[in-house]
This record gives C-alpha cells, sequence and structure tokens, in this order.
C-alpha cells in the first residue's frame, strides 16, 4: 500500500452532515483540543491528518513561479513550467505490498502522471531493505520487476538509490514517475463544473483485492474458493493496476475531460472526495452503477471490509462535459477498458452523497484505508 495524496479528514463525519461547512476550512480540528494540557497524540496509520497537511503546507518555501502546480490538497503531481513543454513529476512509496512491490512502484507513479495527461518518461526508485533479511536474491527480484514495469510504459529507468535499513521489518520502495506534456494538453481538475458526468472505469478494488490474496492467502484460504484466491492473485495482472492507457486516451480527446483522478488510498470513496472537495463542489453517485469485482466482494465479505474504501489502483474516475460523454465512453472502450457512468457533479450546498435503493446518504471518504483494518486484525 502506497501513501498518497492529502485527503484524510477526522471530522468527515460533521462536514457530511452540515455540508454548509467548507470541507477544507470548516473542520473541528480535535487533534488540537487534545494538545491542551493532555497527552500528546499519537497519528494513525495512512494519510497525514488533514490539519496537519495544511499546516506543513503553509511553511513550503517560496513560490516559483514555473512550478504550475505545487504541493496541494487534491493534487497528483507537480507541473514545471519548461517552456515548449510541461515537466509532470509524482513521488509515492508502497509500504504494504512485499509481492511484486517493483510492479507496484513503478504503476502508481505512472499513474500519477498520466492522469494530468503527461506521458510517464523516466522513473527513480529508492529502495529500503530490511536488516537481516535481505539476499541478492530479494534485491534482483525487486529490480526484475522495475525493469520489467518500466519496459511495458516504455519508461527509462533513471536512477535512485538503494540500502539495508535497521528498523525494518520489510523492503519499502519509494518510486519518483517524471513525465511530459504540451501546454495545450495538460488536464487540470479546475476544469471540473456543476452537471460534469463521473466516469469510471474497470471497477473497484484492484489493486487492494490483488493485495489481499497475496499477503492474505492463509487467512483467506478455507474462507474463500481457491480458484477465487487464484484469480484475485492475478489482479496485478489482469485487469493490472496501470491506467496510463486509458488516462491518456481519454486526455487525447480533449477539454471535454474535466478532470483524470485515480482512486488509491482509502477506495473509490476517498477519490470521489478528493475528486470534488478542493474546489467546494458536491456530487452524487448510484451504487448500483459501481461496477465491484465479484472477486473483491468475496474477499471483503470474508474480511469484513468495505470494498468502495480499499484500496483502489488500476480503476480511473473521470469528469466529463455532459454533451461529451459519449466521445470520451468510444475512446476509453477502444482501448479495451470497460467503462461506466456512476454520477454527476452537483453544486456545494447538495453535498457529497451516494444513491443506495433509492436512498441518499453522505458519502464520506475512509478515517483509514480497509486494507490497513486488515493487516491491523493480524
Amino acid at each position: 500500500m502506497h501513501r498518497r495524496r492529502l485527503l484524510y479528514f477526522t471530522s468527515v463525519n460533521r462536514w457530511a452532515a452540515n455540508p454548509v461547512l467548507d470541507p477544507l476550512d470548516g473542520l473541528v480540528d480535535h487533534h488540537e483540543h487534545m494538545r491542551q494540557g493532555q497527552p500528546k497524540e499519537v497519528l494513525p496509520v495512512g494519510k497525514l491528518p488533514l490539519e496537519h497537511l495544511r499546516s506543513l503546507l503553509r511553511q513550503s518555501p517560496k513560490h516559483d513561479p514555473r512550478l504550475l502546480i505545487g504541493p496541494q490538497i487534491g493534487e497528483d503531481a507537480a507541473v514545471i513550467d519548461h517552456g515548449d513543454r510541461y515537466l509532470v513529476v509524482a513521488t509515492d512509496p508502497v509500504t504494504f505490498a512485499t509481492d511484486h512491490i517493483g510492479r507496484y512502484a513503478v504503476h502508481v507513479n505512472a499513474n500519477d502522471v498520466a492522469v494530468l495527461g503527461a506521458r510517464p518518461l523516466w522513473f527513480f526508485v529508492v529502495m529500503l531493505l530490511p536488516e537481516n533479511r535481505t539476499t541478492p536474491e530479494l534485491i534482483e527480484t525487486i529490480m526484475a520487476d522495475v525493469r520489467a514495469a518500466c519496459e511495458e510504459l516504455d519508461v527509462a529507468l533513471g536512477g535512485g538509490h538503494t540500502e539495508i535499513t535497521q528498523g525494518l521489518d520489510r523492503p519499502i520502495l519509494v518510486g519518483q514517475m517524471l513525465g511530459e506534456v504540451a501546454p495545450d494538453r495538460l488536464v487540470r481538475t479546475t476544469r471540473i463544473a456543476i452537471g460534469d458526468q463521473i466516469l469510471l472505469t474497470q471497477g473497484v478494488a484492484i489493486e487492494g483485492t490483488a493485495i489481499l490474496a497475496r499477503e492474505k492467502s492463509e487467512q483467506l484460504r478455507g474462507r474463500v474458493d481457491a480458484n477465487v484466491l487464484d484469480r484475485s492473485a492475478r489482479f496485478l495482472i489482469d485487469p493490472g493496476i496501470s491506467v496510463v492507457s486509458v488516462a491518456l486516451a481519454a486526455a487525447d480527446v480533449g477539454e471535454a475531460v474535466h478532470a483524470l483522478h485515480d482512486p488509491t488510498e482509502g477506495g473509490l470513496a476517498t477519490g470521489l472526495f478528493e475528486l470534488v472537495a478542493p474546489g467546494g463542489l458536491g456530487l452524487q453517485v448510484i451504487r448500483e452503477r459501481i461496477p465491484v469485482f465479484p472477486e473483491t466482494d468475496t474477499l471483503c465479505n470474508a474480511l469484513a471490509l468495505d470494498p468502495l474504501k480499499l484500496l483502489a489502483s488500476g480503476a480511473l474516475l473521470i469528469a466529463v462535459a455532459p454533451d461529451r460523454v459519449g466521445p470520451i465512453r468510444a475512446a476509453i472502450e477502444a482501448t479495451g477498458t470497460p467503462v461506466k457512468t456512476i454520477g454527476e457533479v452537483r453544486p456545494f450546498s447538495e453535498g457529497i452523497t451516494i444513491v443506495t435503493n433509492g436512498k441518499v446518504e453522505p458519502l464520506t471518504p475512509a478515517f483509514c484505508d480497509e486494507i490497513t483494518r486488515a493487516f491491523e486484525g493480524g
């Protein structure tokens, strides 16, 4: 699993119950109350809570005018003006998966570059390896995965750093992907508008399902049919966690695509929130339209997890102008990727909601990803 992006809310239920509050500024900072005369808090596993992240961002160095997209709430990558081209830079670690960790590191970083309409070109990786457990075979296996994933995407391995690190019990990879895009092809979430249709490719939750099947196989064996477990373990390859080709195909259609976003940690629920909340918008999605893989449902039922809040790399959210849904769907389906319309962008006053069997309820981001709960459960 990888730590990504930014939206980790500690008071999301208050926002959901009172949608007139600003989702980024009006949340109660209960951590501040804890700091006044009480023991220091210990932060939970997962994304940094919003109030801490925002405090860090306020302390960022002076803004460089060539940095078109810098550290912001809701952005997948940075964008640097290089004249006739924009350089797009993303960085993301992989911290839970151990099997095929090199493949994860390449693809999750490439996805973050592609959702801005840029083609991934150069990959760098920091490999931190556990003491007393690292063998030459382990290192070669990880690097073979990195090389294979780079070849699949036609990406060059630019460099990085490797070390055996004290205190680790498993490998951790920190990847960085660089790509390029023409200035007029950059996809920015600032285009998203009320009435936009929300499309979802593939389904949920590909990455979470693969990790559960690979890392929790002993716990699941006997509770889940062996064929289902084997298919789930192959999700890393089929259908796979890359959204690069489909993101670039959608971006090629032009300005009809108002936003691209790959839901990752916190699953589809958090990804939808990340898509609209930073721009002060609402949305409504229909639960019955959301494609959930049968294998995902089976594993989640066995472990009492919510598939909509499970690590979801491999799916792509697309906000599309309502009169251009047809051409976008055609471009996506031409890549062999299934796509469905699952909802619509609404005014902020209507909140962020999900309709299940006709019943409208608030849709809140995950407090922590369901895969974290699965690992905490042993």
